[in-house]
């Protein structure tokens, strides 16, 4: 039940805040005055997007925010879906800054417009003059034979059951699909892994080869120079050991008189020594450093290979070559034993399928049962509105394939007068005839779902007199089961809500700003003798009021 809507900047609205009550809620006003504002404001809190154009001041951001009581709705499973803060008294809000961006809150915790959407659907109904069109579509009426049969854990299990099978039914088209090309395929695949695997590749085997190779391309050049560097530092008629030697004996003589000496004396020891071992060390590497033109040509036979292969797949290293190995032998296995893989699956479809035809034949068989009561149900209430030669049929045909809903088609057909045949209500109702068919409808829901709150948006269009009366008893009557508020121009229907809200336009000099107000009792006199007889009732419609309201 919605306990409280405030709306703050938005359209004609700088600040407003309503409390509604648990029955049937009245909003009158003269047209123009800003009733379907309020209703668009409520909107966006239920998930429809906004534009900041309608900004009632573009300077400052626009805050929607109501009040729901949910207790005894069984949401807890949406907030714990959702991980959300369930609160038995829920707030919603929605604030959308004047640059258009949007921010949406359940409880204080922020969430998206789907989140926002999926609750406020479960929240609340908004029907308006415009959505009869809704009552010939064959999911709104198939809606209301399930609300009537009341199989919502069947069609739940049915529904969860059908989302894995059409999930299998697409891996499966997946698996016959990659398995036509990997057969296909075969003979090519199995070329390149038995060249890939023939190769015996080492992920770290291309740098060290790729070495090798330089050292025995190069080896004499690398053993000359080898040696003239040894020549250099030790074995040459002046070589730089002989001198660091012979600098040191100078170093020894002076040593005696200064301790900054003994200190060089020292350094230079230490380079003699690494020096000596450079010299060792070229010389080791120089009787290392072979020519060998057969290992040569077997590294570059190697390497040329791999690079052939490499070039081939377009690839640049060795372990992009072992993961294609690893890829194309999966698409062999694939080819090979695909097949099983596939007939196990199709075994398991054709059981799925075989489960939900029976539980399809269930929905069927508890939608055949609704329908007597929904056509018994819908004539009686337009019976009360003044549509006693009203006919509604349902029927129900079988398709040939599962769907989401099950393997049933619901058409609803309906005649508002005798003696004329059936057909889709838009062809043959009036509007005032199928705002009162689907108020009908939504009073038959209202009894069968948990939807707490109802807003109808001037659906009396085309009503007037007793009709009118009696379609205000049928809004009535649904307060039994739901919280109506409804926008109304009748007085007949005015007359009979628990609460009246009179929307007014304020105007000062320089804006014109829409209000909302609470009426009394006298108040509500007042306004409903000027429904019946305009701006300056008479005493005979201030009494015809006060025998509306009395009654």
């Amino acid at each position: 039940m919605l306990k409280q809507l405030s709306i703050n900047n938005y359209a004609l609205i700088d600040t407003l805040q309503i409390e509604f009550s648990a029955g049937l809620n009245i909003l009158t006003g003269e047209t123009g005055a800003g009733k379907s504002i309020i209703l668009g404001a409520l909107s966006l809190i239920l998930g429809q997007r906004a534009e900041s154009r309608y900004f009632f001041n573009q300077q400052k951001k626009c805050i929607i925010e109501g009040h729901f009581s949910i207790a005894s709705l069984q949401l807890k499973g949406f907030f714990d879906d959702s991980d959300l803060d369930y609160e038995d008294e829920t707030i919603l809000r929605r604030e959308i800054s004047a640059d258009g961006k949007s921010r949406a809150f359940i409880n204080d915790s922020p969430v998206n417009l789907n989140q926002l959407k999926a609750l406020g659907e479960r929240l609340i109904d908004i029907h308006s003059q415009h959505a009869t069109a809704e009552i010939n579509d064959p999911a709104f009426q198939l809606m209301v034979v399930d609300a009537v049969a009341k199989h919502e854990k069947q069609m739940a299990d049915y529904q969860s059951r059908y989302k894995t099978y059409r999930a299998d039914i697409s891996r499966l088209k997946q698996l016959q699909a990659d398995s036509e090309k990997a057969k296909a395929d075969l003979d090519y695949y199995q070329f390149q892994f038995d060249e890939l695997e023939k190769a015996n590749l080492d992920p770290d085997e291309q740098e060290p080869l790729e070495q090798e190779l330089n050292t025995l391309n190069n080896a004499e050049e690398i053993k000359r120079n080898l040696l003239n560097a040894s020549f250099l530092l030790e074995d040459g008629e002046s070589n730089a050991l002989a001198m660091l030697k012979e600098a040191s004996q100078q170093l020894t003589s002076l040593e005696k008189f200064n301790t900054a000496i003994a200190e060089l004396k020292e350094r230079l020891g230490s380079v003699i020594i690494e020096l000596k071992d450079i010299s060792a060390e070229a010389g080791n590497l120089e009787q290392q450093t072979q020519t060998n033109e057969v290992r040569a040509e077997e590294v570059n036979t190697r390497l040329s290979m791999i690079y052939n292969l490499q070039k081939k797949h377009r690839v640049n290293t060795n372990a992009e070559l072992l993961t294609l190995q690893n890829d194309l032998s999966g698409k062999i296995a694939q080819a090979i034993f695909g097949d099983e893989e596939i007939e196990k699956l199709q075994a398991d479809i054709a059981a799925q399928k075989s489960a939900l035809e029976e539980l399809a034949k269930q929905l069927n068989k508890g939608r055949l049962n609704a329908i007597p009561e929904i056509e018994t149900q819908v004539m009686q209430t337009l019976a009360e509105m003044g549509m006693a030669s009203a006919q509604l049929k349902v029927s129900i045909a079988s398709v040939n394939e599962l769907t989401a809903t099950g393997t049933d088609q619901i058409r609803f057909t309906f005649t508002a007068n005798k003696g004329h045949a059936l057909s889709e209500m838009s062809k043959v109702a009036s509007g005032g005839e199928l705002s009162r068919l689907m108020l009908s409808i939504k009073s038959l829901i209202a009894k069968n779902t948990a939807l707490p709150t109802i807003i109808f948006d001037e659906i009396d269009t085309g009503v007037s007199g007793q009709v009118a009366d009696q379609v205000g008893r049928v809004m009535e009557q649904l307060t039994k089961n739901l919280q109506v508020i409804t926008i109304t121009h009748l007085p007949q229907i005015a007359s009979k809500g628990d609460s009246h809200f009179f929307v007014y336009k304020d105007d000062d000099s320089e804006t014109t700003k829409t209000r909302i107000r609470q009426l009394t009792n006298d108040e509500r006199v007042t306004e409903i003798a000027k429904m019946l007889s305009g701006d300056k009732p008479g005493e005979s419609a201030l009494q015809n009021a006060r025998e509306l309201l009395g009654a």
